[in-house]
């Protein structure tokens, strides 16, 4: 009797280990395919589809496995660790080199689907003479459901920051071969050609250790070829990976694979942000910045003698961090986020702005581009009906709105969504070389607010020159009609950006 509780047991821990690791490969391949491949919804909606549906496969298939079934799950539990570990190395060192990328990734999440799915039917077909079936049926699925339970909660928080997405898969890959060796060595006995299944699963095993010891190399390497660039500093948080490059004179920051700015020319882009709305607020004596973690928008900001505090709302505390501790970037923003007129706190501030009681002169907001629906909430009139609540009297906004020659009809939407909640509304443009056309909106509540109307100047900028006139003309080709206003129940600006960036 207590050799069957130890062996039932055993496998049900098994389940446990199997629900946690296949979960994990699922957020892996849903993390890294949004890093590359950009849009986090429509990816991990993908993934865990394709995922599902493998499962199914597999749960259907493992009905033909008649022999040998405890056999068949150690050389599943092997298969499974090596492919769940190594999918992100391959498809690191993939995206770069093969014109059919979503394919290997979508293949790769279908066969360790399919994997998984076979495991927890074939764990029940070798426990069911041994325990009454209620029993477990109830068991298997309370230990699945623990160890998913676990996954996503400990991924977002521990793994990703602690160990990348790389070490996380290896990780998981390891932990799957740990148990095919200790079911290799505790059920020897139950176990036909054991010492064939142990020399596979420890191999397995030692190849994942010794691939996870050069995971940095490897990333560093396949990031390279990436960006082209020497990279200098990169860092996995637990919002997005953080990459910085050097080429001759100029830094660049990566966020997601994303360029987020370049040294040589990210003057233009923040003194755009930042100066009319300064310049032509009757007051800047309290300034909110929403977003703007890179410190280089409050560089800026205290530029003027006037301004008093400065606070800044930026989610990812990872990215305050380096720009307050790297030295490199502390030089481009002139330690501004050391300022102590400056104060940081790390929250969405979807959230933080609906519970905010202070009042502010001028709001600078640098969100990233509305890419998914996190980020496309933030352009929304429900956003903007938060935001006017913290506005003191005549406060001036200013909002970056992405490119209104490359995706017009987000540009416009974002303007138009603004003009539902203000009364007074210009939007503008500047040529940043980095990224070329750039758009941005200044409003207010003050409907006689002019932005012509310069109450203070300082005198070391090398772009804006105080002229808006000249920033506030579009020619035909960065026009679009007929959009609708972003709401948060529609989302219509991330449908109107995916459609737009899709096709450069």
């Amino acid at each position: 009797m207590g050799k069957i509780f130890k062996f039932e047991y055993l496998l049900l821990f098994a389940v446990f280990i199997i629900a946690t690791c296949g979960l994990v490969y699922e957020l892996v391949a849903g993390t890294l395919a949004s890093y590359l491949l950009g849009d986090s919804v429509k990816q991990f909606s993908f993934i865990i589809g394709v995922y599902l549906f493998s499962m199914g496969i597999g749960s259907y298939f493992a009905k033909f496995i008649k022999k040998n079934q405890l056999n068949t799950f150690i050389e599943i539990e092997i298969i499974v660790g090596v492919i769940g570990g190594l999918s992100s190395v391959i498809l690191f060192l993939l995206f770069e080199k093969v014109a059919y990328f979503q394919f290997i990734l979508y293949f790769l999440v279908f066969i360790t689907g399919c994997l998984v799915g076979l495991e927890i039917p074939l764990l029940m077909n070798i426990l069911k003479d041994k325990v009454k079936f209620s029993d477990l049926v109830s068991n298997v699925f309370t230990f699945d459901y623990i160890g998913a339970l676990l996954a996503s909660v400990l991924f977002p928080l521990v793994f990703i920051p602690q160990l990348g997405i790389i070490r996380t898969s290896l990780f998981f890959g390891m932990i799957n071969l740990s148990v095919a060796i200790a079911l290799c060595f505790i059920l020897h006995k139950e176990i036909k050609r054991v010492y064939f299944l142990k020399t596979k699963a420890i191999i397995s095993f030692l190849i994942l250790a010794l691939v996870f010891v050069f995971s940095e190399k490897i990333l560093s390497f396949s990031e390279e070829k990436l960006y082209g660039e020497n990279i200098i500093f990169s860092k996995t948080t637990a919002y997005q990976r953080i990459v910085l490059t050097h080429i001759k004179n100029d830094y660049k920051l990566y966020l997601n694979n994303n360029l987020q700015f370049s040294s040589a020319d990210e003057y233009r882009y923040h003194e755009a942000l930042v100066h009319p709305a300064m310049s032509s607020a009757k007051s800047v004596t309290k300034v909110l910045v929403l977003g703007g973690g890179d410190g280089l928008a409050a560089r800026e900001i205290l530029k003027y003698k006037d301004v008093k505090d400065i606070t800044l709302v930026d989610l990812d505390g990872g990215m305050t961090t380096l720009f307050r501790t790297n030295s490199v970037l502390t030089s481009l923003n002139n330690k501004a986020l050391l300022n102590e007129k400056v104060r940081v706190f790390n929250e969405d501030a979807f959230l933080w702005i609906k519970q905010a009681k202070k009042k502010y002169d001028v709001v600078i907001i640098d969100f990233p581009d509305p890419s998914n629906y996190s980020l496309g909430k933030l352009y929304s009139v429900n956003f903007y009906l938060s935001l006017q609540k913290v506005l003191a009297p005549g406060a001036v906004v200013a909002i970056q709105t992405t490119s209104p020659f490359f995706a017009p009809k987000s540009f416009w939407c974002i303007n138009k969504t603004v003009k539902t909640v203000f009364s007074k509304t210009d939007p503008y443009h500047v040529y940043v070389p980095s990224f070329g056309e750039w758009g941005f909106t200044i409003t207010s509540n003050n409907p006689t607010y002019n932005v012509d109307l310069i109450h203070r100047k300082v005198n070391n900028l090398r772009f804006y020159n105080y002229k808006f006139k000249s920033l506030n003309q579009f020619a035909d080709d960065m026009r679009a009609n007929n959009v609708e206003v972003n709401r948060l129940d529609n989302q219509i600006l991330v449908r109107y950006f995916d459609e737009e960036w899709g096709k450069l």
